[in-house]
């Protein structure tokens, strides 16, 4: 590994989603129009080199640190001159970082400590400004024509300590000038004395006691019960037991367990020890809901798991108009009883009700219950009920981004006849975008936006989301499976399986979609116990879905289980009706950025026994057509013919210039056909908008209506040419 010192620039666009919002394509122009006539211009000038850009920022290397910083003075002076010849709505403002420290190199790239501080200390600057650390300070004090104001010590997220930190002043006026931080009083030094004996004492007091006092306080909040006579009212009591989750879960003193590993226990006796033991917390929150008519009532209480005391308790009865209030009340006396002192962004987060509108606010909670079951017909359900949420009220947050994450299951599912794809597409891109617009410090749209990009294969924009997502929410598992996703196909195994091992501290019965992601995870890292185990969890997370059957095979395989490989695949065929395939893996994985990943996959499943295509088509060699009889069989034709299994009629529209239709009982895709190689290839908004592609063969003994077969990821197509 090489390692070498480094002056790092880190650049970032200010409000780079808002902007896109308004005008994406006129947003992406100016950032390359800046990147390549202001940034790689001066970049040159001062010797520095250009790393790479990740989404909207941009990382630069120098060999000196001066040549660092009067680039970033350079750059954002030009940049103002730029700016202001542009309409407000058009500027474009950067925040600009500069670190002095010890960077790992691996090919081009580099990462490490140096490049991290320096990314913290550009989202310390203010927009069209620049800050640098105590390093870069020393090497650059009176060697640039700017000033210098003293920020102190700053902690920042994920290095280990504090870090000068020096912001720079632009204004020629104050060129020389270094403005030092305030310096403490004497009565704050001997206070800041007292309070770091209280702190060491307290320390030793902690370490004797480390074996029996847990780091932090830990809370599962448990679903509340639903003691209204009618059922159908349980997505009531449900999102009041999430909404108190997602309360406690942006204190930043508590560990909060999430909602699958709680709704484990929904309709089961309380067992402390059993809660205890499984989920590893201290404190339990339990409780009930009885809404009758337009009132509720309320019962609260907070057990300690390890003696099983009730630490606090409460009952309220209000009109149902107050549920905001009641759940405002609940979560800060749960975090008073636990010793809580919450900080004011904390407090005012709390205090702010997601929406004013009540009946906004039922249609959202009937939506999160329809979307967790993830049944397409439920789906299609859910987002019909976010739509009505959204247009009741369109400062509603916490609807857009809740679409957002339902929307993109149905997309990643290639839930085609819940909403086709190119639709989805669109539609979470917008909605996790408003929400952003909506509440910039929501973790979830950054969590979806950054799978999204992911398969987009737009891989650093992806991890520079995934990780936004998990510093703003730092105990969501949701925030760490999309990091855990991200990482995985961005080929960063190592860290993918840190983000796993995160997320199940904090929900350790993660979801079915999410342990399939563990899986693949552990898989890649030969792991195959591990591998196994969350596959099966997947499987059983979610019985009747074919789709977290597979998987299992080719953990199986690799562990040297080939029975259990062999009937995994069969059990998982059935489930889908023959329909799965290599083809089908190889074109819903293509975005794994290294290759050997996939094939890798790809070899165990075909060990296992699974079919190259859907219901096991194979066709003989000698029949097959090139690519020149592929054309003058099908281009400028109407093929009609059937489709496997049921044999149902099908038609599919050529035009020369490789615009077509394909019809059947089932589907209705436009889409653009042509070919390549010994290859048919349709390529539409399904399938991620990836080009299918499958061979053509002559069917001598079958019926004339059906002389060729055509077979790709999705179909058997057997079809003659319309005369």
């Amino acid at each position: 590994m090489e390692r070498r010192l480094a002056a790092v620039l880190i650049a970032d666009v200010v409000g780079y989603s808002r902007l896109s919002e308004i005008d994406e394509e006129g947003t992406r122009i100016r950032f390359h129009s800046d990147l390549h006539e202001l940034f790689e211009p001066k970049i040159a000038t001062h010797h520095g080199r250009l790393i790479k850009t990740m989404g909207d920022g941009i990382l630069v290397e120098f060999q000196s640190v001066v040549d660092a910083l009067r680039c970033a003075v350079k750059i954002q002076q030009q940049k103002a001159e730029r700016n202001a010849a542009l309409r407000p709505e058009q500027r474009m403002l950067f925040r600009i970082g500069v670190n002095l420290g010890d960077v790992i190199v691996e090919g081009e790239d580099i990462h490490g400590d140096g490049v991290n501080i320096a990314a913290r200390l550009e989202s310390l600057a203010q927009p069209g400004g620049i800050c640098i650390s105590g390093t870069a300070f020393d090497h650059t004090v009176h060697k640039a024509d700017v000033g210098f104001s003293a920020l102190g010590e700053q902690q920042l997220k994920n290095i280990a300590d504090p870090v000068r930190v020096y912001r720079v002043l632009l204004d020629p006026a104050e060129a020389g000038k270094v403005v030092a931080s305030p310096r403490p009083r004497r009565r704050a030094i001997i206070l800041a004395t007292l309070a770091a004996l209280l702190i060491a004492t307290a320390a030793i007091v902690f370490v004797w006691q480390w074996p029996f006092v847990p780091q932090r306080p830990s809370v599962a909040v448990l679903p509340f019960a639903n003691l209204s006579k009618d059922p159908g009212q349980d997505y009531f009591t449900d999102g009041m037991t999430d909404s108190l989750i997602a309360d406690l879960a942006m204190l930043s003193d508590l560990d909060v367990i999430g909602h699958n590993s709680v709704f484990a226990y929904k309709g089961k006796p309380l067992v402390l020890a059993d809660i205890e033991r499984d989920l590893g917390v201290r404190f339990v929150v339990e409780g009930s809901v009885q809404r009758i008519g337009d009132q509720i009532r309320v019962n609260a209480q907070l057990i300690d798991t390890a003696s099983g005391d009730h630490l606090w308790a409460n009952r309220f009865n209000r009109g149902a108009a107050d549920v905001m209030a009641v759940q405002n009340e609940l979560s800060r006396q749960i975090a008073g009883a636990l010793g809580l002192k919450l900080t004011r962004s904390e407090a005012e987060r709390i205090t702010r009700p997601p929406t004013a509108n009540l009946e906004a606010y039922d249609y959202y909670l009937r939506a999160e219950q329809a979307t967790r079951t993830g049944r397409r017909s439920r789906l299609l359900e859910a987002l019909a009920l976010f739509d009505k949420a959204e247009a009741l009220d369109p400062g509603f947050a916490e609807a857009f981004a809740a679409d957002a994450r339902a929307t993109a299951y149905v997309w990643r599912s290639a839930y085609d006849d819940v909403l086709q794809s190119a639709l989805a597409r669109k539609r979470v891109y917008e909605k996790a975008s408003r929400a952003l617009a909506l509440d910039p410090v929501l973790s979830s749209p950054y969590a979806v936006l950054a799978v999204m990009q992911v398969v987009d294969r737009r891989y650093e924009q992806a991890v520079t989301s995934a990780q936004q997502a998990v510093s703003l929410g730092s105990t969501d598992a949701e925030a760490h499976m999309a990091l855990a996703y991200v990482q995985l196909f961005s080929g960063n195994h190592a860290e993918a399986g840190a983000a796993v091992e995160t997320a199940l501290r904090h929900d350790p019965n993660l979801s079915a979609i999410n342990r399939y992601t563990a899986g693949l995870v552990f898989y890649l890292q030969r792991d195959y116990a591990k591998a196994i185990d969350n596959f099966q969890r997947a499987r059983d997370g979610s019985p009747g879905n074919g789709d977290f059957v597979t998987p299992l095979a080719m953990a199986y395989a690799r562990a040297g289980r080939l029975d259990d490989a062999r009937a995994t695949v069969t059990e998982g065929l059935r489930f889908v009706a023959g329909r799965d395939s290599l083809a089908g893996w190889r074109i819903s994985n293509a975005h794994f950025r290294n290759e050997q990943d996939l094939a890798f996959i790809l070899d165990a499943l075909r060990e296992a026994g699974l079919p190259e295509w859907p219901f096991a088509f194979k066709g003989d060699e000698q029949d097959r057509l090139h690519d020149d009889e592929i054309t003058s069989a099908v281009m400028g034709k109407l093929l009609r013919g059937k489709t496997e299994p049921s044999g149902s009629p099908a038609l599919m529209q050529i035009e020369r210039d490789g615009k077509a239709a394909f019809r059947s009982a089932t589907q209705m895709i436009t889409e653009t056909v042509f070919v390549q190689g010994d290859m048919l290839c349709e390529q539409s908004e399904n399938a991620f908008g990836r080009a299918d592609c499958g061979p053509v063969y002559r069917s001598a003994n079958s019926p004339a209506e059906t002389s060729y077969a055509y077979v790709n990821s999705t179909k058997v197509f057997y079809f003659s040419p319309v005369k």
